[in-house]
């Protein structure tokens, strides 16, 4: 598993194929691994990078939780790309990896040729109840990452049960705990909204969001992030808050013409 030294400290990452470069980020908790149903058909024709975020995985934990802030993975996602020198990339985001994936397009446009957000955050119009649960995940008396995960992922699959059986482990240390809830601290922040900011994404755009997501509406989240993204399309498939492990075959279905059209213009 290849790896590189940001500023965060040493980032992992997972890389398959050769072609114009695709990137794929994942959602708190989780780790590139949440991607591998859907990988091998990607990697195909593409060159696949999924990366670990700081402090999951394999990559290491931030040195201080207090740096965790709406930008924080914005900001390495960014550094990531100039350390690897890649030329125009397309995202693929999922949730906390899909906020960061617009901010990419929304502040360096000439570095994204295409958007995949899946149920990305940051199109949420928050309110006393969606606050109040923001504080207690981000409170040591949040639901575990496993019984959480069980909720929002739906669908069964070889996939989602690995992912099951990380939130129960890896991902249910104490120090990963910390991590998650720091990063919930960022979710009801009012620079973690992209409701405005994002109408000024140029890129084509693919949302996919899961309509049986307790946690990102398909409804309302779904119709905002449409409104907002001019160049957009939504898709609602039959899942929860990871369609791409829950429903991969539906999920490549849409993908993969997208990726075509955004890499041979």
């Amino acid at each position: 598993m290849p790896k590189i030294t940001l500023s965060s400290g040493l980032v992992h990452y997972r890389e398959a194929g050769k072609g114009e470069p695709l990137i794929l980020l994942h959602a708190n908790p989780g780790d590139s691994l949440d991607f591998a149903a859907v990988i091998p058909a990607l990697s195909k024709k593409y060159r696949v990078i999924a990366l670990d975020w700081p402090g999951y995985g394999e990559s290491a934990a931030p040195e201080q939780l207090a740096l965790i802030g709406p930008r924080y993975f914005y900001n390495v996602l960014r550094e990531f790309i100039d350390v690897l020198a890649l030329p125009q990339v397309v995202v693929i985001g999922n949730s906390l990896g899909g906020n960061a994936a617009a901010r990419l397009a929304i502040e360096a446009p000439e570095r994204v040729c295409g958007l995949v957000l899946v149920s990305p955050g940051g199109f949420t119009p928050h309110n006393m109840l969606s606050r109040t649960f923001c504080r207690l995940q981000s409170s040591r008396f949040a639901f575990t990452p496993h019984f959480f995960a069980s909720r929002y992922l739906s669908r069964r699959s070889p996939v989602v049960e690995d992912m099951l059986l990380r939130a129960k482990t890896t991902q249910s240390c104490p120090s990963r705990l910390a991590l998650n809830r720091a990063v919930w601290r960022c979710f009801s922040s009012p620079d973690h909204d992209l409701r405005l900011s994002a109408r000024a994404i140029k890129a084509p755009t693919l949302l996919i969001f899961g309509q049986h997501d307790p946690i990102i509406s398909a409804d309302k989240d779904g119709a905002i992030a449409t409104n907002t993204i001019h160049a957009s399309k939504l898709v609602i498939l039959p899942a929860g808050h990871a369609s791409f492990a829950e429903v991969p075959d539906a999920f490549l279905l849409e993908v993969l013409p997208f990726l075509a059209a955004c890499t041979s213009s």
